[in-house]
């Protein structure tokens, strides 16, 4: 696809233009978690009596709008360049902030947080096409590390920060300034994006599929709404699911046939074609549902099981930060030691799989250590497949669609998160009705005597069956992993051609035209 490249951007430029990138990654990270810790004041402030049953919407709105923008996302980048979606973006995500936090009732709340989710996400995949594009091809020899390590750092130091940061703003100054504080971060980023980036644009006039695009976006509507409610709110047998669930297999239906159709397709069905690409998607989606199965439910057992306040069971997950930390600050001296993007992939999806091993042996007593030490572990697995799942796709993707196999990639992780909760939810509630003294999990604490040791026996023993789920998951991941070539070699680059020597039109030119000589070949040295 025709390109040309905007004036050539300094060292300095570059730098800032991956400041730049850092910072909208870590605001994207940052919002996925921080209203969780602040739905008390905010419900308090907004709507004491009923604000309580739209929790969920509240936190699920930014989630929704951020699946269902992500194909599109991917193709603009491919249409009009990175450049111009990544302003977009970050403008989107920045107005959503600021309605956020003028929000006067719950309801708006709502429909502002869809708003920001909207930009928030393209904060994330975007953010990595244009980190692509300032680092460019030919500073990678297909190894991985580096600038995969980006994303085991960021997602760590947002794991750890996140929470924490919304329960202090909330705490000590107004939830509002949760969505506030996004506001300078980001206009300053949108300021010097406008005037330091300069990325390819593109030159050739394509069209959009917005059908195609649409399309997906109900699907993905529909899929997280069937997993937000299927076993908790509705019954998986309810009209209301089951019409959900006909519509979703429907709506993808219609969208694969669309995909097979259309001059331009939000996601390329030759995609999949490609090994490394089929597998790259496959294995993220994996990666995403037994993440979701790890995180929420190490965090249910700690507070049901153990006694430990929400507050402090946050700061659980500080190993598994640490761990996404240290793998990010190591990766580029992993990739320099020869580890290919294989061997990172292999070796974070074994250690995946050993964590959430670790943590199916969890019982009423072991010892809090044993926790810490398994999502320190976990950490340092998915810290190495989070930034080179990502680099792999990139490496591998025609230069012409890196903008929808990027998005693709967020795609599967996020669909694959939604189908996790549902299968592991389902899981928990089935086994602790078979095991436990009667009723569901939420009757937990008002049990008393042998019958609440009962209860939590028989959650342990649930959530040990969602831990051996989860590292099922990560098992096919590793064998998923293991057909990845070894090495993707960098496609050799082109020999300098010679000048061809002038050619005098006539004999009364020839006599004014200096004669030059022959162009020779570069020798290596002059290479």
């Amino acid at each position: 696809m025709p390109t040309v490249r905007s004036a050539a951007m300094t060292h300095r430029q570059r730098v800032i233009g991956f400041v730049l990138c850092i910072a909208t990654i870590l605001l994207a990270v940052l919002d996925t978690n921080i209203v969780s810790a602040a739905t008390v004041p905010i419900v308090s402030d907004l709507d004491p009596v009923h604000g309580v049953d739209k929790i969920p919407w509240l936190i699920a709105a930014y989630q929704l709008a951020a699946t269902a923008a992500l194909p599109l996302y991917g193709k603009l980048c491919d249409v009009i360049g990175a450049k111009k979606v990544f302003i977009g973006a970050v403008a989107t995500f920045l107005a959503g902030s600021a309605l956020c936090g003028m929000a006067g009732s719950m309801g708006w709340l709502i429909v502002a947080r869809a708003l920001q989710g909207i930009g928030g996400g393209g904060l994330m995949s975007v953010t990595m096409v244009v980190l692509r594009e300032l680092k460019g091809p030919e500073e990678d020899g297909g190894k991985g590390g580096k600038g995969g390590s980006i994303g085991g750092i960021i997602a760590g130091a947002g794991m750890a920060l996140g929470p924490w940061l919304g329960g202090a703003l909330a705490d000590h100054a107004d939830w509002r300034w949760i969505f506030y504080v996004n506001l300078p971060i980001g206009l300053a980023v949108l300021a010097a994006a406008v005037k330091v980036l300069k990325l390819p644009v593109r030159t050739a006039r394509r069209t959009i599929d917005f059908l195609g695009a649409g399309l997906a976006a109900a699907f993905s509507t529909m899929l997280l709404l069937v997993t937000e409610w299927g076993g908790k709110d509705h019954a998986w047998s309810s009209p209301l699911i089951v019409g959900l669930l006909v519509a979703t297999v429907a709506a993808l239906v219609l969208f694969v046939r669309r995909q097979a159709t259309a001059a331009e397709p939000v996601l390329p069905l030759g995609l999949f074609r490609i090994r490394e690409l089929r597998y790259g998607f496959a294995i993220q989606g994996l990666v995403g549902a037994a993440m979701m199965g790890s995180m929420v439910y190490v965090m249910i057992y700690l507070q049901a099981v153990r006694g430990i306040a929400a507050s402090s069971a946050g700061l659980y997950l500080i190993p598994m930060a640490i761990g996404m930390t240290a793998v990010g600050l190591l990766s580029d001296r992993l990739a320099a030691a020869d580890w290919s993007q294989k061997t990172f992939v292999l070796s974070g999806t074994a250690c995946a799989s050993a964590a959430l091993a670790l943590l199916a042996t969890l019982s009423t007593g072991t010892s809090l250590w044993t926790v810490r030490a398994a999502l320190l572990l976990m950490g340092i697995g998915f810290g190495q497949l989070i930034g080179q799942l990502i680099q792999l796709v990139q490496d591998t993707a025609p230069a012409e669609q890196l903008g929808v196999a990027t998005t693709g990639v967020r795609f599967f992780q996020t669909l694959g998160g939604a189908l996790g909760a549902a299968l592991f939810g389902t899981v928990l509630s089935r086994v602790y009705a078979a095991r436990g003294p009667g009723g569901t999990t939420s009757t937990m604490g008002r049990l008393t005597g042998h019958a609440h040791q009962q209860a939590l026996d028989a959650f342990v023993a649930s959530t040990n069956v969602v831990f051996w789920a989860a590292t099922g998951a990560m098992l096919l991941a590793t064998v998923l992993a293991t057909r990845l070539p070894s090495r993707r070699e960098p496609e050799p680059k082109p020999e300098a051609e010679p000048e061809p020597r002038p050619e005098a039109a006539d004999a009364n030119t020839a006599e004014f035209t200096t004669p030059q000589q022959p162009t020779e070949p570069l020798t290596p040295l002059h290479r």
